[in-house]
Order: C-alpha cells, then structure tokens, then sequence
C-alpha cells in the first residue's frame, strides 16, 4: 500500500522575498521582482533586465569562507533548506539520520563559477584555478551540501531537467517517501543563472523580454503584447514526511502531495508541439496518480512562463483537460511578478500552491493589461482573490520537451 506524503516545511530566497512570509505577502499583493541587472555590465546586452534576489544577506546562512568557495546557487540551496527545517520543526539524528533524503533540482548548476574560473584561467593561468572549481559548478552539489550539514545519510539525487527540474525533483522525493525508500525527503529546486553568459544565450534565441524602460511589466504571462520571459534567480525548498512520521512528531502538515506526472514531448529542444499533448498527458497522470478528478481542481499554478507559444499551448492543452470545469476553475501565473526562475520554478511554485491551500487565496496574473483572446481561461488578472483551494495543480515544462506535474491537496485525516 502506497505511504501518504505530506508538507511540513516550507523555505525560499527569490526576487519577491528572502523569506515566505515576505514572499507570500508579496505575491497577494502584485509586487513584482523585477528590475534591472545589478550584477554585471549590460551596457552590450539588449536585455538589461532580470530578477535578482534582493537585500539578501549570505553571511546570514553561510560563513565568509563559505561564500569564496560556493556558487551562489548553493547558498541560495542552503539557506531555503536552513528555513525549511526549521519551519518543520524537524531534528535529523541518529534515529532518522538514514532516513532522510536530499533530492534537489537545477537547470543549469554552477554557472557564474564556470564563467568566473574560465576568466581566471584564460587572464592568469592554470595556477591561478581555484581548487573549489569544481564543487562549485556540479549541479548536485547544492543537494550534496544539504546533505553534509544535517546528516542526512538517505537517498540523494538531483534532477536536470531545465524549467521542470524543480517540480521533477519534488515528484522523485514523492515517490522515494511514498514507496517506503524515505520517511523524510528535502527537496526542490534552486538556480542563479543571472550572469552575462545566460542573458546573452537566451538573446541569442530571442527568447526573453528586453522590455528594459519598465522592468516590473516586463514578464506578462498570457498577455498579447508579451515578448518574452524574465529570467529570475533564487530557490524554493519543501520538507516532505511520510503521514505517521510527521504525525509521530507532532509535526503541522501544510497539505498533502498527492499527485505527480512526467512527460517527454518527444518533439523539439525548446518549443513546446502545438496543442502541447505531453502536457495533457502529464496532467491526465498527475490527477489519476492523486486519485482526483478534473473538476476536484480549484487552482493551477501554470507554468506560465510569458513566451507565445508556452502561454498558449499551456492554455489549449489546460482546456482540453478540464473541459467544462475550466469556467469553475482559476489559473494563474505567478512568474508574472517572481520572473522566470528556470531550475528553482518548481520549487517556489510548490511553496505558492501550498500557502494558496493553507491561506485559501489565488494569486494573480500581474500584467495582464491585454489578455490574447487565445489565453481565455479565469486568468486572475491584476489582483488576488479569496477563494477555498481545497486540490491545486503546480505546472513546469522544460527544453527538451520535458513536462512535470504536482497535485497538492488540503490534508484531511
């Protein structure tokens, strides 16, 4: 018999806020996190744009030896995991030790690390590398890191999947728990991909929005004037027990996860097939795998990401899903106000979905001036609203043609 799987820690750092609750007010709230690039020259960029975390203080989380040696995505790993753990209230010891897991995901790793140590090799010579090179760049060190300093001795992974690595992360620590492999599962995803390398790419394939004179309406999911995606950094990290392990503990359970489905596209390494059927699909699974219905959903955190053919084929694919229930249900983008976060989406997007369950509100599609009459669904246009969110469905799509998919349900005895 499949074990049940519940939320009982909650941790972020994104260009909302460094912490949920500042995240959380802000997304009830509209705010956007977008402004303008901080953390290098764009003097020769056509995108100066992007949304960096804010007012966020390492050496909060991390000694200053620390911050020589990590990539900042694994700071950025740690500290979400810092307030995640201790949200739940949970100690990891020697009764539990080998029972907790780390999965994480990451789209791209350590990317400023590689460009910073390939300047300093091509300027300075082999001698000149730092020895921490290496730690700093591989994509699973920011899980291996985790796992170090609580001593979580279970499964560990990480998960590479571009935009849907997050929700891909969060589905594999389900699973680990729910097959019986884990009682204790931290997991979620985290990316800093805000560098001069990553902006110039994603120009390079027209791809993101270089609506530089107003930053904050910039990222405008569904919108018909939008002309891109925001890139966004930051990382969103949840704690996940089996049922009676939390319930042991006395731990306070935020929702159950209940669902998750995985798709490949099978068709293209970035656009998303017409009418997006890997979509369909991997909701199709993620409901069945939850064992809910369409019309149990009261809200879909959609991936949203504010690219023509993402925000409509999400739509169309939505549509053909839910059917009739799609005027009984609201969708909305919050990349509108966080950006886009690539790796880390999934992750705070979780952490959205849950507080939408816990604090019963939709949060809006911010920007949303001139909805493209192919995106006709309850969009949550400008401003939040009050409603009881008793299922909601998380989204990721990513290159490659992956899909991941997350049903999260108000817990019940």
């Amino acid at each position: 018999m499949r074990k049940r799987v519940v939320v009982t820690g909650l941790g972020t750092v994104n260009p909302i806020g460094n912490c949920v609750k500042d995240t959380w007010e802000g997304i009830c709230a509209g705010k956007s996190g977008i402004s303008a690039i901080t953390k290098f020259d764009t003097t020769n960029f056509r995108t100066k744009i992007a949304g960096e975390l804010k007012n966020f203080d390492p050496l909060t989380f991390v000694t200053q030896k620390e911050v020589r040696r990590f990539d900042d995505f694994i700071i950025y790993a740690l500290a979400s995991a810092e307030m995640a753990i201790a949200d739940s209230g949970l100690t990891i010891d020697d009764k539990n030790t080998e029972r907790t897991g780390v999965i994480l995901g990451t789209g791209i790793g350590g990317l400023s690390t590689m460009e910073k140590e390939k300047e300093v090799l091509l300027n300075s010579g082999t001698k000149k590398l730092s020895p921490f090179t290496i730690p700093g760049i591989l994509a699973n060190l920011a899980a291996g890191n985790i796992a170090i300093r609580y001593g979580a001795k279970g499964p560990i992974s990480c998960t590479v999947t571009a935009c849907a690595a997050g929700n891909n992360a969060i589905g594999d620590a389900f699973r680990t728990i729910s097959h019986g492999y884990a009682d204790v599962m931290i997991t979620g995803g985290v990316e800093a991909a805000v560098c001069p390398l990553t902006i110039a790419a994603f120009n390079a394939m027209r791809a993101i929005s270089t609506r530089n004179d107003k930053p904050e309406a910039a990222s405008r999911p569904f919108d018909k004037d939008r002309d891109g995606f925001v890139i966004s950094e930051g990382s969103g990290i949840v704690i996940l027990e089996e049922l009676t392990f939390a319930l042991n503990r006395g731990a306070t359970i935020y929702a159950e996860l209940s669902g998750f489905g995985s798709t490949s596209d099978a068709f293209h390494i970035a656009a998303p097939p017409p009418g997006h059927p890997g979509a369909v699909k991997c909701m199709q699974l993620a409901l069945q795998d939850a064992g809910v219905e369409a019309s149990d959903i009261d809200y879909i955190n959609a991936h949203g990401t504010s690219t023509h053919l993402n925000d409509t084929y999400e739509i169309e694919a939505i549509t053909k899903v839910f059917g009739d229930h799609n005027k009984n249900m609201a969708v909305s983008s919050t990349k509108s106000m966080t950006g886009h976060m690539l790796g880390a989406a999934g992750g705070v997007e979780a952490i959205i979905s849950v507080k939408s369950i816990c604090e019963g509100v939709i949060p809006p599609t911010i920007n949303l001036d001139n909805p493209d009459p192919a995106c006709n669904l309850d969009l949550v246009p400008h401003r939040s609203r009050k409603k009881d969110v008793r299922v909601a469905m998380s989204n990721t799509f990513g290159f490659g043609g992956v899909n991941a998919v997350l049903v999260f349900k108000k817990y019940d005895e």
